[in-house]
């Protein structure tokens, strides 16, 4: 196995072929030709790569691509994706569970949804979710995830970046980072958010450390006008040939410039950016434009804001996007502390047909195989009603206050078993009980699926070696197909 190559305080992973300088932009080290007439080697000038270049991982893995449905703010396992008949029966009573919850809570609260078996598995899920249910057999569901605390920023942080508290590469940063992507006209991360940003804001997709060519681009898919969708992706004034030739001349500045300070990693990206904002003019156009889908599949997904944004993130993956990641919308959504009920049922009407439909459109394509689909937000709720607090919700007793002990997500695609339930909370929903789950573990999972050893994939920066898991992680072979 070819060792890594450490030109300046980067590494990448053990892979062969692959350094930081092919990260940076550059091959990993100067080739060497052959013996001149005086028997000496002379090194050639290093040749230059895209950064984003598509890049073998360690083994052979079963997910190409990512797509991450971030249902923002917590939404209710035990409505959703983990039964409780137990909650039911303790309806109005005092649970016999010592809880510590993060805002004063009382009785138990039963779920107000049905929840009936689905597919050939029989997987349990609610009423809410009837057209995700319809792919049933295709869902790995994971009921024993749990975080650290319960506050909307740091399980964000922990849940997309692997770190509750310091600046960390995203999910999406490791992974293109690590692999690359498949479309150098396109973004190698997306992250679209309608509407405006999440809480922790961009702090979710960025780079950290990584050089910034690996940042997600951000989107607001609240417009559906492409010009308001990506800003300045057509320039009025002057032709591409004019524009390439403007931009020549704006890269040999440039590199003039980043050749005196040695390269510097915020040079080396702000010139990848100029170079990746004039090739999306080809691309962007075409993959943002769901017009250009047949009238059968934009009726599948259905209309609205989650509908548009599902179909354009399945454009995106298949035209070679590595990691797309969907917000439900800004701020946090699913953060039902009041009127659960109600909102939970608006928020799944807008997401449950567009879900559904993408699950069954993957599956056609023949992408679903290849394509890891996350549904998953930062935590989960609790089986008790939050009480009133001042300041803190609108006192009406029939919401629940966050729950980072025990929560649900599913997976699906990607080398993953189908219709299949992973771990379990306790009896009434608080606590991961069976096989728990940590967040770490789920990054390790999702980067064996793409073909990496966890604790490989790194970077070195302020003198030790950085990765997606920290210190922690193991991967979840029983759910691997």
């Amino acid at each position: 196995m070819a060792t890594s190559f450490h030109p300046r305080p980067w590494t990448i992973f053990s892979s062969p072929g692959v350094s930081s300088c092919a990260v940076a932009g550059w091959a990993s080290a100067p080739s060497v030709s052959p013996p001149s007439s005086d028997g000496r080697r002379r090194a050639r000038r290093p040749h230059w790569t895209p950064p984003l270049a598509p890049r073998a991982p360690h083994f052979p893995g079963k997910a190409r691509r990512i797509l991450h449905i971030f249902a923002n703010g917590g939404a209710s396992h035990v409505d959703t994706f983990d039964p409780k008949p137990e909650l039911t029966k303790w309806h109005g009573k005092k649970l016999p569970l010592e809880l510590k919850t993060e805002r004063q809570t009382g009785t138990a609260f039963g779920s107000p949804f049905q929840f009936t078996r689905h597919g050939q598995s029989g997987l349990e899920i609610s009423e809410l979710f009837p057209h995700v249910a319809e792919s049933a057999d295709e869902l790995c569901v994971i009921r024993s995830m749990h975080a650290d605390v319960p506050n909307h920023e740091p399980s964000l942080l922990l849940m997309n970046c692997g770190e509750s508290r310091l600046p960390r590469p995203s999910m999406g940063s490791w992974i293109t980072y690590g692999l690359g992507t498949e479309n150098q006209n396109l973004p190698g991360f997306i992250a679209m958010c309608p509407g405006g940003y999440p809480i922790q804001e961009s702090q979710n997709w960025q780079s950290a450390f990584l050089p910034g060519i690996f940042q997600g681009t951000y989107i607001n898919t609240a417009h559906s006008d492409l010009d308001k969708l990506i800003e300045n992706i057509r320039n009025p004034h002057l032709a591409a040939p004019e524009q390439r030739a403007q931009l020549d001349l704006l890269r040999a500045l440039n590199e003039r410039h980043a050749r005196q300070r040695e390269r510097d990693a915020q040079l080396e990206a702000r010139i990848q950016s100029f170079e990746l904002a004039y090739r999306m003019q080809m691309d962007a156009s075409d993959a943002f434009d769901i017009s250009r889908e047949p009238a059968s599949i934009r009726a599948l997904y259905g209309e609205g804001t989650q509908a548009r944004q599902l179909l354009i993130a399945r454009r995106l993956l298949e035209r070679g996007v590595r990691f797309v990641q969907v917000w439900h919308g800004e701020g946090q959504p699913w953060d039902n502390h009041d009127d659960l009920e109600v909102n939970h049922r608006r928020l799944a009407r807008e997401c449950d047909q567009p879900i559904g439909a993408l699950l069954k459109d993957l599956k056609q394509r023949g992408l679903l195989d290849d394509t890891l689909v996350i549904w998953a937000g930062e935590f989960g709720r609790t089986p008790v009603v939050e009480l009133p607090t001042a300041g803190a919700n609108a006192g009406k007793i029939n919401g629940r206050d966050h729950n980072h002990y025990g929560f649900t997500i599913w997976l699906a695609g990607g080398g993953v078993k189908g219709g299949m339930a992973y771990g379990a909370t306790d009896e009434f929903g608080f606590q991961a009980a069976v096989n728990p789950v940590h967040v770490h573990d789920l990054h390790a999972t999702i980067l064996h699926l793409l073909g990496f050893d966890h604790t490989r994939l790194t970077f070195r920066h302020a003198g030790r070696d950085f990765r997606l898991t920290d210190v922690h992680g193991k991967v979840l072979h029983e759910v691997l197909a």
